[in-house]
């Protein structure tokens, strides 16, 4: 077992002169790269490289021979130009971590077993703002064979007044789609790409988003290690669990070749998402089974996190001689966040938004009648009873001497919810809301003749009970007419939750949760994030944001005439929608900051927006505000189809006949008086997005690209003009010194205004 400091050590090199190869040899430490050729099956996931600062870089490659059980010996070579005629010399920065001469051009680094031969070259000493070239050599028996050319650039010097032209990128889904977006992005000129989290997905095919095809799909040669699902509908398909099962995603993925060219042609910088490790996760903790048994996996994740490192090319924060220890507690084992400088206008702060974060504040097991706000809290904060609270009984065991108590204890078994009623065994009183019980009581009359009914609690005695909120007053429905009621669902937790109920609760909450503030990022992460911000020199402060802080809900009130969804509704609690008090809170503080712009992933839609403070009951027409910039996935399923999907599978939503196609015409729906500061929305394509930052101003332009052009790969360059033809453009902008958004309208460009929903000259 190697030492924690060797594998980086041999690996951390720094740059030096350039020197024009007069003769070719194959001797470790020689002045030349020798004759060679490419062979991929050697080197089967190319090169990539990440992290570029403007002295350094992070080099990578994984090679592949027949022996893959031991350690693994090959070269790297560093050149100015692409036909590698002015070599750069590379020498380790530790005197003993190599064997090589101060001006080697062919530096020796070691493919670890261990870390499934992956290769990480940390490279200082370059000069700032300059493209270099790379690769890897490999000698074996039949000759020397190399890795294909990888293209790189660093960093601005930090008082460059450069221009900075990078693309964002995020959910990257390989089962069933082709990378065409990343294709098309490949003939842009960039900096580098930031990737925003969904990497990878952890499953090899989710019914609910994922359809494999015969050449697009993941299989796992550890099964057993896998986690696995036998769905009702859709076949059976797997999670990832064990370090195989992780390492075999990022294989699979990385050997696309369009993805493969990207890293070729550009350094990235990346953070995970939640499908790194699972969907809608939070901390260690998968929501599979939304409850129904404990998910909390600190193995599962280390694995995923181990996989990450590996094959990432990542600079960590926690200093050059970092490397993944899964013995390490969690989630100490890996620091994500950092940031990054170019030049003097754009300063790049990258968080990480799944690994420090609470629970979902509604959980998925909630029970629906139990009340989590009573009234007296309600009246002593709001002057006004939030719309849509629900009346309740104080206590039900003395209430009409225990019969209501007893018809949902009998229930229980029946319908298969808690017969505690949501309250540990024992604890009293149980408070609990009357539109509950009078649902189970209904339903339970349907099989009744109607002497042996019980009455449903009556209006006029309702009329004298408390109002408060229960978790059915949050969205927590249950489809009772089923055989067996599923109380166990992201639904009026994650998904589908209604807005005026969730924000009264979730400000409750917050104000009485001692270090609520950190729930989403931690505490060390939240004070290094503002800290980092609020000292940032340059122009343009931009937060590497992986899910969307711009308000998404829909408003279904005038839509459907059925209760209870006559509602407005959060369409997803799993993002900053359901951490409302700490979102107001970083765009109450950014806002005085000025030039602080979020681009963010993970929604697989597009949209621009300025996402502004919002408070239960606020009637601030100018409230403070940030200007957001969000990217639809590369080729994951886009917005508009898990939407729908989403409410095929709503308990209610399902067998509303006005609300079946809700997702139809999404955009129009999401861009007004609902969300008044989203400015636009796209939630059917796929694509990318390329950001241009300069002294003046900080332009986006989301390059969109139909959802069913993914169906076979365009990836040859004679595909390149029917690729392009399919893509189309919009182009948005803030100008230096203010929070205001503007959108190309032919040419030019004209002002977002959210009061009036529309577009100024």
């Amino acid at each position: 077992m190697m030492r924690r400091r060797d594998f980086l050590r041999a690996t951390l090199v720094t740059a030096g002169s350039v020197v024009v190869p007069t003769a070719c040899t194959e001797e470790e430490g020689g002045t030349g790269a020798c004759d060679v050729y490419e062979d991929d099956a050697f080197f089967p996931q190319s090169v990539a490289s990440g992290d570029p600062r403007p002295d350094s870089v992070v080099l990578w490659t994984r090679l592949v021979d027949s022996d893959q059980k031991t350690d693994l010996s090959l070269a790297l070579v560093v050149a100015l130009d692409e036909a590698f005629t002015q070599l750069v010399t590379l020498k380790a920065i530790s005197s003993n971590a190599a064997t090589v001469g101060s001006n080697s051009t062919r530096f020796p680094v070691t493919a670890r077993a261990e870390f499934d031969h992956c290769v990480k070259v940390k490279v200082s000493g370059l000069s700032p703002g300059t493209t270099y070239y790379y690769r890897f050599y490999y000698t074996t028996g039949d000759g020397c064979v190399s890795s294909r050319v990888g293209r790189t650039r660093t960093a601005p010097a930090p008082e460059a007044d450069a221009a900075v032209r990078f693309a964002f990128v995020s959910c990257q889904d390989y089962v069933g789609r082709y990378y065409n977006a990343y294709a098309a992005l490949a003939r842009q000129q960039l900096d580098f790409v930031v990737h925003l989290g969904d990497y990878v997905y952890e499953t090899t095919g989710d019914p609910s988003f994922q359809a494999p095809s015969e050449e697009r799909k993941i299989t796992f040669s550890d099964a057993k290690g896998a986690i696995a699902f036998e769905p009702a509908q859709g076949a059976p398909y797997h999670a990832a669990k064990s370090l195989s099962n992780y390492r075999e995603l990022y294989r699979t993925y990385r050997a696309d070749r369009a993805l493969q060219r990207v890293h070729e042609l550009f350094p990235i910088i990346a953070v995970w998402g939640d499908h790194e490790f699972s969907g809608d996760c939070h901390g260690a903790t998968a929501t599979y089974f939304n409850g129904r048994q404990a998910e909390a996996d600190e193995a599962r994740r280390k694995a995923a996190n181990q996989a990450w490192f590996e094959y990432m090319p990542v600079d960590y924060p926690a200093g050059d001689d970092f490397i993944y220890d899964n013995t390490a507690t969690y989630p100490e084992d890996i620091t994500i966040y950092r940031d990054f400088t170019f030049g003097k206008h754009v300063h790049l702060v990258m968080t990480d938004l799944r690994t420090y974060r609470a629970d979902h504040r509604i959980p998925e097991d909630a029970f629906p009648g139990k009340v989590v706000v009573n009234e007296g809290e309600l009246t002593q904060r709001f002057t006004e009873m939030p719309e849509h609270a629900g009346r309740y009984i104080e206590d039900i065991d003395l209430f009409q001497d225990g019969l209501y108590a007893r018809e949902l204890e009998e229930a229980a078994p029946v319908f298969g919810f808690d017969p505690n009623l949501g309250y540990p065994q024992g604890e009293r009183p149980r408070v609990i809301s009357a539109a509950f019980i009078n649902a189970i009581v209904a339903k339970r009359n349907e099989q009744r003749e109607e002497a042996e009914r019980l009455p449903l609690i009556e209006e006029s005695v309702l009329a004298f009970k408390e109002e408060g909120i229960a978790y059915i007053d949050l969205g927590k429905y249950v489809d009772l007419s089923l055989e067996k009621p599923d109380f166990y669902s992201a639904y009026g937790s994650r998904y589908f939750v209604v807005k005026d109920t969730f924000d009264a609760a979730s400000l409750l909450a917050f104000e009485s949760t001692e270090g609520a503030d950190a729930m989403v990022m931690g505490e060390a992460q939240l004070a290094w994030f503002k800290d980092t911000i609020k000292e940032s020199k340059s122009t343009w402060k931009v937060w590497g944001n992986e899910y969307c802080l711009s308000q998404l809900a829909v408003d279904l009130t005038d839509s459907v005439e059925e209760e209870p969804l006559k509602r407005r509704f959060y369409l997803s609690c799993d993002g900053w929608d359901g951490f409302r008090e700490q979102r107001n809170a970083l765009i109450r503080e950014f806002a005085g900051i000025r030039n602080v712009v979020a681009i963010t992933g993970d929604l697989c839609g597009f949209l621009a927006g300025t996402p502004a403070v919002d408070s239960p009951g606020s009637t601030d027409e100018s409230p403070a505000k940030i200007v957001e910039f969000v990217g639809a996935a590369i080729s994951s399923a886009t917005f508009q189809s898990r939407l729908q999907r989403q409410v095929e599978g709503h308990p209610l939503l399902k067998n509303a006949m006005n609300v079946k196609n809700i997702a139809v015409g999404i955009d129009t729906k999401l861009v007004g008086a609902i969300n008044p500061y989203l400015a636009f929305s796209n939630a059917t394509s796929n694509g990318f997005c390329i950001a241009e930052a300069s002294a003046e101003e900080f332009v986006v332009s989301m390059h969109m690209l139909p959802a069913d052009a993914l169906a076979k790969p365009l990836y040859e360059d004679a595909d390149a003009e029917a690729l392009d033809s399919q893509i189309t453009i919009e182009r948005f902008k803030t100008n230096a010194g203010g929070s205001d958004l503007y959108r190309d309208e032919g040419g030019a460009w004209k002002k977002w205004t959210p009061n009036t929903a529309s577009q100024d000259g």
